[in-house]
């Protein structure tokens, strides 16, 4: 790898006066900070390129802390009923896929949100086989948590009206009993057992597609969970090792699902271990649901479903059970817990089995988008990163007000007070459940609402400004990965990942001129990864 030589840039440094405009790399490592001609002065006995960024902001690489590569990968050629607005712009959609589709294939669709639509209503499963009988029909709600489909895709689960529901799972009734297609956390499993796993040529161009998406986005790392998808952990190593060998410049963090603790064993994989493209990071596991499917489990019932608090996908022996055997591996935990009542259960396993604070790596709370603030104090004595998706509070207000009810409006998508508790906090995306774009998570962190809209954002008191939004993305990502140290900022000695964008990025500038802004360059241990 040549030296080269970064010139004309306007340094995001919001903690200390810079006059800097220039940066020096060798072997992907920042070598030296400062005017072009103070370094052109330094190195003049030495071989290098230069590149010119002609004026643009440089930020420390963009990192989305929590997102899933291959789903976002297969997304990019999936139904995707992100813009839909309507159950009947859903069925044209559908309808449109099915006249393409040979009979017998799989119509997979995702990202479906009733709360974007007037009525709030979905297909049901008539509607659905009026449409085809001949394709089994499978769609994905935007939370991934809820899911939709036709008689066909329950035939060939084997779900019958008589089927009973599973543990932590349902199947969606009417009034009279009959199956409507609705499918609820566990109870997918059976149809995830029947529909073709992809080829693995499939899945290797998936994950290089997402990368690719997200160096474009300005991404120049992701902190990832592909293990389910991918079938082992023996195949995630493999699949990254040949990307990176065949020139990919992006890095990866992997969560790695409980289920493969023994392969995991097997093959000697550690807490931190891997190099400086591939990491493995904690063990991954979910206390509970989501909010929008009403699978969140919370401590009181659903304000506006006073009959159920959603669903607990393990019992508290089980999440100890898990923890116990990642912390007898030296694993930390990432965990996915959305309500209140997930937060406090697993809060208990953690003072129970809880992790040195001498650990590489912490435990990581995803999403914590409804947390009593009595269970925030006891978090905050743990060794613990917590995962925040700004994105969210564009997506789900204001419609979760109305599920939680106002007893606990204060603490929802409490972004501001998870900074105040003293815990690192990181940004991402959880793509592709919302856009893996990072500058739509450091515009609804500053504004608390959609692009669109004007107000002053729900719950205002809980706006981040823009270097507290960017640092969730930067310095976050590397926190809770344990690698401060490396990366996170642009410093001397941290890797050289660059997010460049064709604007000055200030406290106080209009926040929607971020959705004007451009991604420039993305440049990843000193190469470009990217370029306009």
């Amino acid at each position: 790898m040549q030296p080269i030589l970064f010139t004309n840039g306007n340094l995001f440094s919001p903690h200390a006066a810079s006059l800097a405009d220039s940066i020096y790399v060798e072997d992907g490592i920042i070598r030296a900070i400062g005017s072009s001609a103070e370094l052109r002065l330094q190195l003049a006995d030495r071989h290098y390129r230069t590149l010119d960024w002609d004026s643009a902001c440089v930020l420390p690489g963009l990192v989305d802390a929590h997102m899933h590569l291959g789903m976002h990968g297969l997304k990019l050629g999936m139904l995707d009923f992100t813009e839909a607005t309507s159950k009947e712009e859903m069925l044209a959609m559908l309808r449109a896929r099915v006249a393409v589709t040979q009979p017998g294939e799989w119509i997979m669709g995702l990202n479906w949100n009733e709360h974007n639509f007037p009525d709030q209503r979905i297909p049901n499963m008539q509607e659905l086989d009026d449409m085809t009988t001949e394709h089994p029909v499978y769609l994905t709600r935007t939370c991934f948590h809820a899911f939709l489909g036709n008689s066909e895709a329950f035939r060939r689960a084997g779900i019958t009206a008589d089927t009973p529901d599973p543990d932590s799972g349902a199947f969606g009734r009417d009034a009279d009993g009959r199956l409507n297609g609705c499918i609820y956390e566990n109870a997918s499993i059976p149809f995830a057992r029947v529909q073709p796993e992809p080829e693995p040529f499939r899945l290797k161009l998936a994950m290089l597609e997402a990368c690719r998406d997200a160096l474009r986005l300005g991404l120049t790392a992701a902190h990832t969970e592909d293990l389910r998808l991918l079938g082992s952990a023996e195949a995630m190593l493999r699949i990254h090792r040949e990307l990176r060998e065949e020139g990919l410049y992006f890095r990866t963090h992997q969560l790695m699902f409980h289920d493969y603790l023994d392969e995991m064993k097997e093959l000697g994989l550690q807490a931190g271990s891997g190099n400086e493209w591939d990491r493995i990071g904690a063990v991954k596991l979910f206390a509970d649901g989501a909010v929008g499917g009403r699978t969140a489990l919370l401590k009181e019932p659903y304000h506006d479903a006073p009959h159920t608090r959603g669903l607990a996908i393990h019992t508290p022996e089980e999440l100890r059970e898990i923890v116990g055997s990642a912390r007898k591996m030296g694993f930390p935990v990432a965990f996915h817990a959305i309500g209140d009542g997930a937060a406090e259960m697993m809060t208990d396993v953690l003072e129970f089995l809880p992790l040195s604070k001498a650990a590489k790596l912490p435990d990581r709370f995803i999403h914590a988008q409804i947390v009593h603030p009595d269970t925030v104090k006891r978090m905050s004595k743990l060794n613990l990163a917590v995962d925040l998706q700004p994105r969210f509070v564009a997506s789900d207000f204001p419609w979760v007000l109305e599920r939680v009810g106002p007893d606990r409006t204060s603490y929802l998508y409490a972004w501001k007070k998870w900074l105040r508790s003293g815990l690192p906090c990181s940004g991402g995306s959880d793509a592709p459940i919302e856009p893996l774009n990072p500058l739509l998570g450091i515009h609804a962190a500053i504004t608390r609402r959609k692009p669109e809209e004007t107000h002053d954002g729900f719950m205002p008191e809980e706006k981040l400004s823009l270097t507290e939004a960017i640092e969730l993305f930067t310095l976050g990502g590397a926190k809770a990965a344990g690698e401060a140290g490396q990366r996170g900022t642009i410093e001397l000695g941290k890797y050289a990942d660059f997010t460049v964008v064709d604007r000055c990025l200030e406290d106080d500038m209009d926040p929607d001129e971020l959705l004007k802004a451009k991604i420039r360059m993305t440049i990843v241990n000193g190469e470009i990864g990217y370029t306009q």
